[in-house]
């Protein structure tokens, strides 16, 4: 009695619902995360956690007034597989992010007194280094893209020369491209949401942003116009006219996957390891800040939602740069 007259005190709710966790987060994904502010991607992404991890596992059927920390615990410890095939430590952390968001819901609507997932700790993900590449590698790989994927060749080179992400490239549209001012203004990022291609927010507020571009850069974008121009003409009774950048031969989408397929290529082609599509933005990140630019103009640049993620994320720079700092440094004395 005295247990719930503190919870009708604290105005929490006499006992748990009685209904079960998989039954709630069904609801929860129809109503509460399809009006939230989130990316449709990042939407698309928690359903597809919730169908795989959740739904039909054991937790799923347990009811809230019989859910305790232990069974989110014993939950987390199962999902080191799935079907035979390990899961990795950032999709386990991605599965509990999405149990607390529905639980903290459970918990606003008055259905529990209190969110057990918040007492269980967090599932770590051991960041790995950044791979990078210097100039003389970055060189090679577009050599080999060019001769092995000259379609996607030039998107590559936008990305080292820009360090844009993959999304923001292929969403990037003429109107939002001035070559007079060597600027670039980036407004969305080309996602594939529930099996299309479809242009969404940015990744942060900070996402939207205007950076400047190189005379080389320019140079490419020109090129591509003209290509453009040449496909639309070739093309003109399957042209699609979508207005971006970079399209198909008959101006569709480019699907992201196919850039990833050809960077794949190229790299193997050029003997590099471990080179992946993201590898571009952290290698022209690592230049920016081994040529003297200052963290907050490389943050800005890249549009990162704080300095710190820019420090914690491109931290680990070149020995030449670091070289370079312990001379500056050596020579201040």
């Amino acid at each position: 009695m005295r247990e719930k007259r503190e919870r009708v005190e604290a105005g929490q709710p006499v006992r748990d619902s009685a209904e079960t966790i998989e039954v709630f987060a069904e609801r929860w994904a129809g109503s509460t995360l399809a009006v939230s502010p989130r990316k449709e991607s990042t939407k698309e992404t928690y359903r597809a956690l919730l169908r795989s991890y959740l739904y039909g596992s054991r937790l799923g059927g347990v009811t809230f007034e019989r859910l305790k920390a232990t069974d989110v615990e014993v939950w987390l410890s199962e999902l080191t597989t799935k079907a035979g095939e390990p899961v990795s430590a950032a999709t386990r952390r991605q599965a509990y992010t999405v149990l607390r968001a529905v639980l903290d819901t459970a918990l606003r609507d008055g259905l529990v007194a209190r969110n057990v997932a918040a007492t269980v700790d967090r599932p770590r993900v051991n960041r790995p280094e950044e791979r990078f590449l210097t100039p003389e590698e970055t060189t090679q790989l577009l050599e080999s893209a060019r001769a092995a994927s000259p379609r996607y060749a030039p998107i590559l080179e936008l990305l080292v020369r820009t360090g844009l992400r993959r999304g923001e490239a292929l969403a990037l549209q003429w109107r939002d491209v001035d070559l007079d001012a060597g600027t670039l203004r980036v407004r969305g990022t080309l996602a594939r949401v529930g099996g299309g291609l479809s242009i969404t927010e940015p990744k942060t507020e900070k996402s939207r942003r205007v950076i400047s571009i190189g005379p080389r850069a320019v140079e490419l974008l020109r090129a591509r116009r003209s290509e453009q121009g040449a496909n639309r003409a070739e093309n003109a009774d399957l042209w699609h006219e979508s207005g971006l950048v970079f399209t198909t031969p008959t101006g569709t989408p480019v699907e992201p996957r196919n850039v990833l397929r050809a960077i794949g290529v190229a790299a193997k082609r050029a003997g590099l390891a471990n080179v992946k599509v993201h590898t571009l933005r952290h290698s022209a990140a690592s230049m920016m800040l081994g040529r003297g630019e200052s963290l907050k103009a490389v943050s800005e640049h890249l549009g990162h939602s704080s300095i710190a993620i820019t420090g914690d994320v491109y931290g680990a720079l070149a020995p030449d740069v670091k070289r370079s700092a312990a001379l500056a440094l050596d020579s201040a004395f």
